[in-house]
């Protein structure tokens, strides 16, 4: 059994897929110690794994960014996305790989396991392998990888075959470079200095695949864009949360669900659901009257700010989506990557509308995997909600569509994958585990 440092990003949309695999590992025997924010302290614990916690200065508030950092609030489109990687991410690399040098120092560990909000798994990998240990990054969101078969992360354009698609990948990423990745670069260049560990010369923002040891990719390759060049760095293990038995409790109109109508779930996650004028209220005026059930989450906000609700709609806080998803004939949702792949789990037709962090990808996936429709923005009118929803029920093509990826998912090895994965970076680890068995 190997001894495993899993460090994660103090955030919760982070934690949930990092805890899973850190229990499972643990489970299965292997010693797993768990390095992030305070704030998740007690949680690692009553999963059973040691704790340990970040330094102060890289334990940032990221669940509740807009009101801890006010000039962020203050920031859309680019200029967000921009002070959101180099002040919430790249910032905080430098002290993360010392965090992980001083936990991998205090005991014998054979391997390191980060998440996608640890920016420090780039500098750590940097150092020659003489001087670190094999790191998997599990990354939580779209892949991204810096090629001329896709265009450069973030701004949601689907793949163009042949020539031409080559060529408009790479003039845009040429752009992009030049531009919206350039303040980016040199919060690295500083944070690689800060590290002591000399920046690549090859170093690129958005390359997973060539800067890390192994990329686990939580989704299966259907949901994926196809890229031939594909360095073979990246495990496909699909989905480590799914909608297996909840916990949640039913709510007291679970039997007023009507299966002669079909019923729709709107939800804006856990996170993302400060506002919910930007999705939850429009589907509601939406579908209020339609020949549908339409079932609203509302991510632990009080069901009663929604305030007075048509006769065809329900609220919750929370909903058990093992008991729900079944039953479901559409989900709108703003594309947060844990719920698409509940839905696409059981073949559930998707409507999307998000535009903001990695959003604007997961949603244009949604649409060039045909499990559903990308309305292409954050605040969808009611009109076009409706006939998205409309649509996506009415046409085989998108359950197929859905059902065919929750297929690849359901034989897809989830937190199991990562055994594997742990076995090729550590050498003899599968002879002694065949051994032990």
């Amino acid at each position: 059994m190997a001894s495993i440092l899993v460090c994660c990003a103090p955030a919760q949309g982070h934690i949930t897929p990092l805890l899973a695999i850190a229990t499972h590992l643990a489970a299965v025997g292997h010693d797993v110690r768990f390095l992030s924010g305070r704030a998740y302290e007690t949680r690692v614990r009553a999963a059973g794994l040691e704790f340990i916690p970040l330094p102060a200065a890289a334990d940032l508030d990221l669940d509740h960014a807009n009101e801890a950092y006010p000039e962020r609030a203050a920031l859309t489109g680019i200029k967000e996305v921009q002070w959101s990687m180099v002040h919430l991410f790249v910032e905080p690399a430098a002290r993360q790989v010392a965090a992980i040098d001083a936990a991998t120092a205090e005991r014998p560990t054979d391997v390191v396991i980060t998440d996608t909000g640890t920016f420090g798994a780039f500098i750590y990998c940097a150092r020659p392998l003489a001087e670190r240990l094999p790191l998997a990054f599990v990354n939580i969101g779209p892949l991204q990888s810096r090629d001329d078969d896709t265009a450069p992360f973030g701004l949601g354009l689907h793949p163009r075959p042949g020539a031409l698609g080559r060529l408009r990948n790479r003039a845009l990423a040429a752009v992009v470079d030049r531009t919206v990745y350039r303040p980016i670069m040199r919060a690295f260049r500083t944070a690689f200095s800060d590290a002591g560990v000399p920046m690549p010369s090859d170093l690129r923002f958005g390359d997973l695949p060539n800067s890390l040891d192994r990329v686990i990719q939580l989704t299966v390759p259907g949901f994926e864009y196809e890229r031939p060049s594909l360095p073979d760095t990246v495990r496909f293990i699909g989905p480590v949360s799914r909608a297996g038995a909840s916990d949640v409790p039913l709510p007291d109109w679970w039997d007023e669900l009507d299966d002669r109508r079909p019923i729709v779930h709107v939800s804006q996650g856990t996170v993302a659901n400060n506002d919910l004028d930007q999705l939850v209220r429009p589907a509601i005026e939406a579908l209020a009257g339609e020949n549908v059930m339409l079932v609203v989450a509302t991510g632990g906000r009080p069901v009663a700010e929604l305030g007075p609700l048509p006769e065809n709609v329900r609220a919750a806080e929370y909903l058990p989506y093992d008991r729900l998803f079944p039953r479901l004939a559409a989900f709108v949702t703003n594309g947060g990557y844990g719920g698409l792949h509940y839905a696409l789990e059981h073949g559930v037709p998707i409507v999307a509308a998000g535009r903001t962090e990695d959003k604007v990808e997961t949603t244009a996936r949604v649409a060039w995997s045909g499990a559903g429709i990308d309305l292409r923005t954050q605040r969808p009118a009611p009109r076009a909600l409706r006939h998205a929803v409309r649509r996506v029920i009415a046409d085989p093509s998108y359950r197929l569509a859905s059902a065919r990826i929750g297929g690849e998912i359901a034989t897809a090895p989830g937190a199991a994958g990562v055994e594997a994965v742990i076995a090729e970076l550590v050498p003899g680890l599968a002879a002694t585990s065949e051994v032990q068995a």
